[in-house]
């Protein structure tokens, strides 16, 4: 899959910073959680980069719909924030991303793509167990 390029800027700390959004997706108790197939590995909620011109909401979309084939029929920010992180680079080797977090209502079944090996419902308790990807292994620190 070819992308365009990311929307970019720098961080508070003078770094190079890209910008993502994810989608908490809930159902009955249940999140919706990939396992990723690619870098970064772990389990992780639909998200990924903002491309070059793109605003947060059609992003959230494009990527809820890539990654799940999800209609989203509402999104509610949850979490805005710069997050550093040394370790764990993005496949394009920041360490600095922009996150723009949303809780999403969806319609439609959940389908997987390429870069994931599953996608399937977890309990908060469940999640606790789980091997994270960092980024949501944050998330999920701050929200459960």
């Amino acid at each position: 899959m070819t992308h365009k390029p990311f929307k970019t800027s720098t961080s508070s700390a003078g770094r190079p910073m890209h910008y993502t959004v994810g989608a908490l997706i809930e159902r009955d108790g249940k999140i919706l959680l990939m396992d990723r197939a690619i870098t970064p590995f772990g389990y992780a909620g639909p998200a990924g980069h903002i491309d070059l011109g793109e605003e947060p909401l059609p992003a959230l979309h494009r990527e809820v719909k890539e990654e799940t084939q999800l209609d989203i029929v509402h999104a509610e920010l949850l979490f805005e924030e710069e997050i550093y992180n040394e370790k764990f680079p993005c496949v394009a080797g920041c360490t600095t991303h922009y996150w723009y977090l949303y809780k999403c209502e969806t319609r439609g079944e959940p389908q997987p793509d390429e870069e994931s090996k599953s996608l399937d419902w977890y309990t908060p308790e469940e999640i606790r167990e789980l091997p994270l990807e960092h980024s949501w292994k944050y998330w999920f620190e701050k929200m459960l």
